[in-house]
């Protein structure tokens, strides 16, 4: 007894497969802002399946602010709390300038893994992926700043500028360190390790955030030294900071810091990107 089984091979027409394979709509090509923002998400997703990157945004913020107001309050100002007015809008842009390098690190993490080379691939507006990056750590900055403000309010620092005066010196903080995380992508692109990265960050960052007026008044300092903190970025930042949030805003000095940005944009987000196109 036998049986005879006939099978049918099914063989779809070619227009089936060309509707299916290249329909005729092709989705439209992302904008610059869509582009950013997603890149954007993607750093705030590496935040959350590694949350010890959150560590320099709250722990760190939170060591500095007790260390140097109960070190150094009694000395220079007779008390912390009388010290931590004049020490916390210092202390906040000391922090948050400092975890800028961190955007450096992470670059140079992707290139090692070529990640960057399938970015290269895609039909995108190609300095989103930078872009992207800085958005992310703006949030970052945003955190510190925040915990920063927390501590500050708890042992006793009374802005008198208000909310206002606390949220324009924070917003006035955050362009600066976008602007400035250029920097450190320019160095992320260039260096061969993420330990280069952090090596030539410290050798930026320790000059400009130690000798400057963060601690105190450059008045009581060497003539020398006063020329160059009184020429150091990171002490019209802080004059600027502490201006806002003392409820006399320093117009001079907030105009400096918003020029120097968009110049610190200008010339190391071109030279980033020229590094980004070459790599």
């Amino acid at each position: 007894m036998s049986t005879t089984t006939a099978e049918t091979t099914y063989s779809p027409a070619a227009e089936t497969l060309a509707s299916v394979l290249a329909p005729a709509a092709r989705p439209p090509r992302p904008s610059a802002w869509s582009a950013s923002m997603t890149f954007g998400w993607r750093a705030m997703l590496k935040i959350k399946h590694v949350p010890e990157q959150l560590f320099d945004v709250t722990a760190f913020p939170i060591m500095m602010t007790l260390m140097f107001t109960y070190l150094f309050g009694g000395a220079l100002a007779g008390s912390p709390t009388e010290y931590l007015q004049f020490l916390l809008p210092g202390i906040m842009v000391t922090s948050v300038v400092m975890i800028t390098m961190y955007t450096g690190v992470e670059v140079n993490k992707d290139i090692e893994k070529g990640v960057f080379d399938r970015f290269r691939t895609l039909p995108i507006w190609r300095p989103s992926t930078m872009v992207g990056y800085l958005l992310g750590d703006v949030l970052r900055y945003f955190m510190a700043s925040t915990v920063i403000l927390l501590i500050g309010l708890l042992l006793g620092f009374r802005p008198q500028g208000g909310l206002t005066g606390v949220a324009l010196g924070i917003a006035l903080l955050l362009v600066f360190s976008f602007a400035f995380s250029w920097v450190w992508t320019m160095f992320g692109l260039l260096m061969r390790n993420e330990k280069s990265v952090m090596g030539v960050s410290m050798l930026v960052m320790m000059p400009l955030t130690f000798l400057s007026n963060v601690y105190v008044d450059p008045s009581t300092m060497p003539g020398w030294l006063q020329v160059f903190v009184n020429a150091s970025p990171i002490s019209h930042l802080v004059t600027s900071v502490r201006s806002l949030m003392g409820g006399t805003p320093d117009v001079g000095e907030i105009t400096w810091v918003l020029v120097s940005s968009a110049v610190l944009v200008a010339v190391f987000g071109t030279l980033t990107m020229r590094l980004y196109n070459r790599k």
